[in-house]
């Protein structure tokens, strides 16, 4: 039940003209009162009509405060920390600009908040195409597939409990008094690494399926392969504070590239590389193709059996050689 608890909603944006809209509307649906919430945007100086369309807004919805504040880092942890510092709630809210939460995202999260389940609470991702056409409807689905998203629960769970991490979440406002912000030296990850401390100190993760937001995926191969490159750089980084968040999805794709990167140098003079190199990327390759095979025929579209593996394979090499960059170019 809502009380009188106010909640801040704090979003980092940059250049979002295409989905910023949205995101506002869906917050204004919400079934939390409109009267106990406010939205703080970190703007990184947009260029384009973002802002703009942030103003028209506020002047067509002026029962619900909407907030601008400057973030001249341009980067996302600068910005959700401006944010949070800028809020009036006793709960923070973290939404991206490329989202869409339900209308009851917020007032599931507060519930589950006030009853004590978890530091953090989370919910489910629901990936949709970046745009119009079967390119961009690959990558989605690539990014919700089990051989995109390994076993992070958010893309694909039904079941309620207690994780490693969620997108996004909500927590009350005194938990970044007690063990900080989000790490503005992390440009990605950043998320990870708060849930990691939270962990550490004592704390739990909390999922709930039922806490739905839409995510816009990235609309390109190539806005694809920089996306995920920076989550594998920035990830190896994270991973050298706590080291014991590893998991075996994180593992594999830069294990994957060492392999395939070995197999092409041991090539050049050995027969048994060159088979070994042949043999291994045909199976990824029959693998990648079969398992997009049901989506292709459940959307009726061919070109997504050639797709998918793409988006599916674009994800993978990304990942694999940002991770593998970052450990050989970390400072310190």
């Amino acid at each position: 039940m809502t009380g009188t608890e106010t909640v801040s909603v704090v979003v980092p944006c940059y250049n979002e003209e295409q989905t910023i809209e949205l995101l506002l509307e869906a917050v204004y649906r919400q079934t939390y009162p409109r009267a106990q919430m406010e939205i703080i945007l970190a703007d990184g100086q947009s260029t384009d009509r973002t802002r703009e369309k942030i103003q028209q807004f506020q002047a067509t919805h002026p029962e619900l405060v909407v907030r601008l504040v400057e973030n001249p880092q341009r980067n996302i942890p600068a910005g959700v920390n401006l944010a949070i510092q800028a809020a009036s709630g006793d709960y923070i809210v973290r939404l991206d600009a490329h989202s869409v939460p339900e209308e009851t995202y917020i007032q599931r999260s507060i519930d589950h908040l006030k009853a004590g389940d978890g530091e953090n609470v989370g919910g489910l991702w629901i990936i949709q195409p970046g745009k119009p056409g079967w390119m961009a409807q690959a990558i989605a689905l690539a990014a919700g597939h089990p051989l995109g998203a390994g076993d992070a629960r958010y893309r694909y769970s039904t079941i309620a409990g207690e994780v490693d991490t969620v997108p996004f979440g909500a927590y009350k406002r005194n938990l970044f008094e007690r063990i900080g912000y989000y790490d503005e030296t992390l440009l990605s990850n950043e998320d990870y690494e708060f849930n990691a401390r939270i962990r550490a100190n004592g704390g739990k993760i909390f999922f709930d399926p039922a806490i739905r937001t839409q995510y816009f995926a990235r609309q390109t191969l190539s806005a694809l392969g920089k996306q995920y490159w920076r989550y594998g750089y920035w990830k190896w980084r994270m991973l050298r504070r706590f080291p014991g968040t590893l998991r075996w999805r994180q593992a594999l794709p830069p294990v994957f590239v060492s392999g395939i990167m070995l197999l092409l140098a041991l090539s050049i003079w050995f027969t048994f590389a060159r088979i070994l190199l042949a043999a291994g990327i045909g199976l990824y390759l029959i693998l990648l193709v079969c398992a997009s095979l049901p989506y292709a025929r459940r959307h009726k579209d061919v070109r997504l059996s050639i797709g998918i593996p793409l988006a599916i394979m674009t994800m993978h090499f990304s990942w694999g050689s940002g991770f593998i960059w970052s450990i050989f170019h970390s400072n310190g």
